[in-house]
């Protein structure tokens, strides 16, 4: 019997990088003279494309995203990510116990991704499945990007599992019709939200502790 695709989101499911994220774009929008407090943070743009963000500045806000915008963005993240990126705790056990093809498709640019990972030690778990929203026209939670994922790695929607923590993942991976395990073990699951918006959208699972993850898709641990 064919084990399923495990689809892994990156930032809040493999690198505990939200928290850093959602700081720096919201000092970046002060810097411009707009406020955004954390709780609207999290609920505009977690789980997002940087394009997303962009539209939903311009359009609530009245603020638009240059290039320099965008650079400055990623020049910080860099810098914090170098400096205080973690791994999710446990997430590297988890996956070397896991027999299942995976891959990794998130919202970030490739480059970011891969660097997230490589800081984290997770990269040559992983490496060369990744995928990114800048590899499709919509991104979560349009299903774009999972089925894009999917089809590169040779699976069928019905025989893959997502591992989200945010809402448009989840919603995304609802979509593609796939089922999906909702986390919220990262730092940001209280100032996110995640508890109430997995309530919400009734994810198939919903779990805090990524050692749990084999077990939860059938397979024993490795200690």
């Amino acid at each position: 019997m064919q084990l399923p695709l495990v689809i892994f989101d990156c930032d809040g499911v493999l690198v505990d990088s939200e928290p850093i994220s959602i700081a720096v774009l919201r000092e970046v929008i002060a810097s411009e003279g707009y406020e955004v407090d954390e709780e609207t943070a999290y609920r505009l743009f977690l789980g997002r494309s940087m394009t997303t963000i962009s539209t939903t500045l311009a359009e609530q806000f009245g603020l638009n995203f240059t290039e320099q915008h965008l650079a400055v963005i990623r020049q910080q993240l860099f810098e914090r990510f170098r400096a205080d990126l973690k791994a999710i705790d446990g997430i590297r056990d988890a996956l070397l116990a896991l027999p299942n093809p995976r891959c990794v498709a998130s919202s970030s640019k490739p480059e970011r991704i891969r660097f997230s990972l490589e800081v984290c030690g997770l990269l040559d778990l992983l490496e060369p499945n990744i995928y990114s929203a800048t590899m499709v026209k919509n991104g979560k939670p349009a299903p774009d990007l999972f089925l894009h994922a999917a089809s590169q790695m040779g699976a069928h929607p019905q025989d893959c599992v997502v591992i989200e923590d945010s809402p448009a993942g989840i919603e995304a991976a609802k979509a593609a019709g796939m089922r999906v395990f909702a986390f919220a073990g990262g730092s940001h699951a209280t100032a996110g939200g995640l508890i109430v918006a997995f309530d919400r959208l009734q994810p198939d699972v919903i779990f805090d502790d990524m050692r749990t993850l084999p077990s939860l898709l059938g397979h024993p641990v490795v200690r």
